[in-house]
């Protein structure tokens, strides 16, 4: 049977380089990709003929549909986190994933899988714990709010399909994303720890991202929350002198978390504290990380 797999933030990181995996996979023949998109015109003009766009208004049955993969939301660190500007992440979120769970619910042959986006940040900071998806003494801040009801609206469609949570880390990719907003001042000579360095910043590696993905799409008895980060996550300290060392520059110069936070808000909670957060359902099913580490994962990158 053709799958056909709609897909929302299908321009973002994840989304795009998702898109690309699926047209080239081997089973890319039999495969018939839509994406759902506020700006269908634009979403074209950035993923050629890759899939076909469906906006978000003209979305009225999901009964086509085989697969769902829902990774829509506003960069939750782009921004200060001004009142507008936090409901625009909320929204962004829990907009898109309410009408998706309404249209499973109501449809007469719904997709047998919902596949739908989350944030390690539903943990809240965490200090040196070490976090697997068992763990449920989470710390109460915006970044918890948001994926919280993120997954809890997703969640209610599991009585009509199946469905995986992607309680996603940092997305190290040479595409953008995060590490592209930490590669000037390194490349400067300017970078180095931020705050006390001592936070864990839990990482994956955009090829364990999307395959990550894949591997939940292909076993199809695997449902619930997944932790998508790799296997050993890293202080900020360490990983300020990796990301040195693999652009053979210095890392001598420290971020205070004072300057962070008159830089960017309550924001910068995101990076002044963090998750030692563990991907113990993947790897308690079989998924083989293609980048475990993360010597190995800034290398298998082109920076």
């Amino acid at each position: 049977m053709t799958q056909h797999i709609l897909i929302t933030g299908g321009t973002g990181l994840i989304g795009r380089q998702l898109i690309e995996h699926l047209r080239s996979s081997e089973n890319g023949s039999g495969l018939k990709l839509s994406v759902l998109t506020r700006d269908p015109s634009r979403a074209k003009r950035l993923l050629g003929h890759a899939a076909e766009y469906v906006s978000n208004e003209d979305l009225n049955s999901v009964d086509e549909y085989t697969i769902i993969i829902n990774l829509a939301g506003e960069p939750i660190a782009d921004k200060r986190w001004t009142d507008a500007q936090k409901k625009r992440i909320c929204e962004s979120r829990w907009g898109i994933t309410e009408k998706l769970v309404e249209l499973i619910d109501t449809a007469t042959t719904p997709p047998h899988t919902f596949i739908s986006g989350s944030a390690i940040g539903v943990y809240g900071r965490q200090g040196d714990s070490v976090i697997t998806e068992s763990y449920t003494d989470f710390y109460d801040e915006f970044s918890r709010e948001v994926c919280q009801k993120w997954e809890d609206i997703a969640l209610r469609a599991e009585t009509k399909t199946r469905v995986c949570i992607l309680r996603t880390g940092v997305v190290l990719s040479d595409q953008g994303g995060a590490l592209a907003k930490m590669l000037m001042p390194f490349r400067l000579g300017l970078g180095g720890p931020i705050g006390s360095g001592k936070q864990f910043m839990a990482w994956i590696h955009i090829n364990d991202m999307i395959g990550g993905i894949q591997f939940l799409v292909d076993n199809e008895k695997l449902n619930g929350i997944f932790n998508f980060t790799a296997p050993n996550p890293n202080t900020n300290h360490f990983f300020s002198l990796a990301l040195a060392r693999r652009l053979e520059r210095p890392c001598i110069f420290k971020v205070p978390a004072f300057v962070l936070r008159t830089l960017m808000g309550e924001s910068s909670d995101l990076v002044l504290y963090g998750q030692k957060v563990i991907p113990q359902r993947l790897l308690d099913e079989g998924y083989a990380f293609q980048y475990p580490v993360l010597k190995d994962a800034l290398a298998g990158l082109d920076l």
